[in-house]
């Protein structure tokens, strides 16, 4: 049987993610952002209550990506999210995409040519993001133009590097309904964006996502529940410097602005420059509130949640991968469980997100 994955955020799930999953084939297995998510902001729900929305909606198994894998640029999350995937034993990789390409031939271009691409990149002007350096070298390679605005493209991109030469195959889903950032709420599919922007209206909430109730019955988080929180952590640290990523040209900008911004999208709009984009500012200021500190990936992979074919999954290769299905005295990934406790302060009802917290089971077949 084919074994899917397929790397969500499912920030909040909806409509559009059931599509991708009904679209995937055999066993689906969801590498998830945990509680921090790839743009750089908490997530709007909890890991555990987006999990049970996928489980419930065709994922047969859900595990986490370690904060340093999730809160990252494109290329460094695609990469850490399909080593993970690669390791569960998936042979195919499902994702949404704005545009109808051959990943799986670019995919091939990107393991022949791998180093010669990456020299191509170092030659680039540094007054250029990467995300500009990066559409420069598929142009260049492999005649692939795109915008900024095709997000799930760009990760589509990512993926393509991430599978070459892993005997991966690559599963283009054309995304559907609204645009990715799109606050629309007419679409027929409507965006995460969108849903995060109108989730006080109930009704709309209602026809965009399955199992509404759980989102509108859950604490709902943005970066606002935090800036005190930020800025508490801005003023405390000695050197920003030591956070991950932050360099001194950063940490000066951030020290800056912090006296006179009144929101987090002040904060942001003032340290962002052509060079540092505001997606990465947003992952940086993200770095800072939780403390975040350059480590090692974890070895073991957590487990959120299975249905009974993903427990049989589970049990084929329970040998070869340590499997992690509840955290005690010694830590799964110290940095993510330090960034859950840091999400935990985002509002009071919050539930705990480590200690005793087991994987979410639906024994019943997802049809």
């Amino acid at each position: 049987m084919t074994t899917t994955g397929i790397i969500a955020e499912f920030n909040p799930f909806h409509n559009g993610h059931k599509y991708l999953l009904n679209q995937a084939d055999g066993l689906k297995i969801v590498a998830m952002s945990g509680n921090f998510v790839q743009r750089g902001e908490p997530a709007i729900i909890d890991k555990w209550t987006r999990a049970q929305m996928a489980l419930a909606n065709g994922a047969d198994l859900v595990v986490e990506l370690p904060f340093l894998v999730a809160v990252q640029s494109a290329d460094y999350f695609a990469c850490g999210a399909v080593a993970i995937l690669s390791r569960l034993g998936i042979d195919t990789l499902a994702f949404g995409s704005e545009e109808n390409l051959d990943y799986q031939r670019l995919s091939a271009i990107y393991g022949e040519k791998a180093e010669q691409m990456a020299d191509f990149l170092s030659t680039l002007p540094e007054e250029l993001s990467y995300p500009q350096k990066t559409q420069l070298m598929w142009e260049k390679f492999a005649g692939v133009q795109f915008t900024g605005d095709t997000p799930n493209h760009i990760l589509g991109l990512a993926y393509a590097k991430a599978c070459a030469e892993k005997n991966i195959g690559l599963k283009p889903i054309l995304r559907q309904g609204a645009a990715y950032h799109s606050a629309e709420k007419e679409a027929v599919y409507a965006s995460a964006s969108s849903l995060r922007q109108h989730r006080q209206d109930k009704v709309f909430v209602a026809k965009s996502m399955p199992n509404a109730d759980l989102f509108q019955a859950s604490p709902q988080v943005t970066w606002t529940d935090y800036f005190q929180l930020l800025k508490y952590q801005i003023a405390t640290q000695s050197d920003l410097t030591q956070i991950f990523q932050v360099n001194e040209e950063l940490a000066a900008r951030i020290q800056k602005a912090i006296r006179q911004a009144a929101t987090i999208d002040q904060l942001i709009e003032a340290v962002a420059t052509k060079r540092y984009t505001k997606a990465r500012v947003r992952r940086v200021l993200t770095y800072i509130l939780v403390n975040a500190r350059e480590t090692a990936l974890p070895q073991g992979v957590r487990i959120l949640g299975f249905t009974a074919a993903g427990r049989r999954h589970l049990a084929k290769i329970k040998n070869k991968v340590p499997i992690i299905s509840r955290i005690g005295q010694t830590p799964w990934d110290a940095l993510t469980q330090q960034a859950d406790q840091v999400y935990q302060l985002g509002k009071a009802d919050i539930a705990e997100q480590t200690w005793g917290r087991v994987p979410i089971t639906i024994e019943n077949e997802v049809q």
